[in-house]
């Protein structure tokens, strides 16, 4: 009969790190959304290789107090939740507690902070999950990560990564669907030492639209607004010219965080059915705002895709606004 052997701490957190860390882009989406949820104003991500290298995230948020740094980094320590009734009002956009344990496991890092109160800052260095370094050093308000040799000590884990190309692809799709869920939020993105794009953090949602998709789509856009009683929707969609050959247009947020779900997606599409050709898809960027306890986040680890409580009432009044948006449109008539 086999044995029952407990596991070694080790053993867990690279086990626990599986289902957190699939490539570059989950660090650097944990990581980001961690600096949101620290009150930046200001994010410069910047990644060499793909992000397998090299992952730098530097924000100007509170900072982390000295005697928290390394308790940040054991499992399911979060600042987001204390209980699991606090799931049902989640506003944070991370909250398992799960992240920096994770990345920790895999990767060598590196974390540097200050809060606004400390005359100095810390800096931790981890390992593998192991414990480096701790001191103390200069440094301004806010936190840098940098996360070095990513699966470094999981070979088989890094033999499935793409090539960094494609990583970095992924990496900079994440990045400018952050720059689209925070115009107010200035976001530098850094690949390989050039500069990708630099938002201004004004809150203007159409001055990211161009900057990330360009003049031509900018132009082809239609503001939209529209408020029930669960929810509140604003942004903006595209007219029928600019209609695109995928889904990959189709952008939309919930509190702040980019998501999937079916019924928005649906709705969408039903509004601008009588603008479609066959395999044709709209563009569009919404912002929804909707109480915490109407949506269920715990679903994914990536807590990309979400439930939604009155889908099939949301269902109706979107698809029926937007339905409405495009037909006035219409009626505008073009000034020669």
């Amino acid at each position: 009969m086999p044995v029952i052997h407990l596991l070694s701490q080790s053993t867990i957190d690279k086990i626990a790190a599986g289902e957190v860390v699939e490539r570059p882009l989950s660090v650097v989406k944990e990581l980001t959304e961690n600096a949101i949820d620290a009150g930046a104003d200001a994010i410069t991500v910047e990644i060499k290789e793909g992000g397998i290298s090299l992952i730098r995230v530097t924000d100007n948020g509170c900072g982390i107090e000295k005697d928290q740094v390394k308790k940040a980094f054991l499992r399911h320590a979060t600042s987001k939740i204390t209980s699991i009734d606090d799931l049902n009002f989640v506003k944070s956009l991370g909250f398992r507690g799960e992240a920096l344990s994770s990345i920790a496991a895999v990767a060598q890092v590196e974390v540097i902070t200050k809060t606004e109160a400390d005359i100095t800052g810390v800096r931790y260095a981890i390992s593998g999950g192991a414990e480096e370094e701790l001191e103390e050093i200069g440094a301004p308000k806010g936190t840098t990560f940098l996360v070095r040799n990513l699966f470094f000590n999981t070979p088989v884990r890094k033999k499935f990564l793409k090539q960094p190309q494609t990583e970095g692809s992924y990496v900079s799709d994440m990045m400018e669907h952050l720059a689209l869920s925070h115009p107010e939020i200035a976001i530098k993105f850094v690949q390989n030492g050039q500069i990708k794009f630099h938002t201004s953090g004004n809150g203007n949602l159409k001055e990211v639209i161009y900057r990330i998709y360009g003049r031509d789509i900018e132009r082809a856009l239609i503001p939209f607004e529209f408020n029930a009683e669960h929810f509140k929707v604003s942004g903006f969609i595209g007219k029928p010219e600019i209609n695109r050959s995928n889904r990959n247009f189709e952008t939309y947020f919930v509190n702040g965080r980019y998501v999937k779900n079916d019924i928005i997606t649906k709705a969408v599409e039903e509004g601008y059915r009588a603008y479609l050709m066959q395999h044709k898809f709209p563009f569009f960027v919404f912002h929804f705002m909707m109480e915490p306890d109407m949506i269920d986040v715990n679903v994914h680890p990536a807590k990309m895709e979400i439930r939604l409580i009155q889908g099939n009432t949301l269902y109706e009044q979107l698809s029926q606004s937007v339905q409405k948006c495009l037909k006035e449109i219409e009626l505008i008539p073009d000034v020669v």
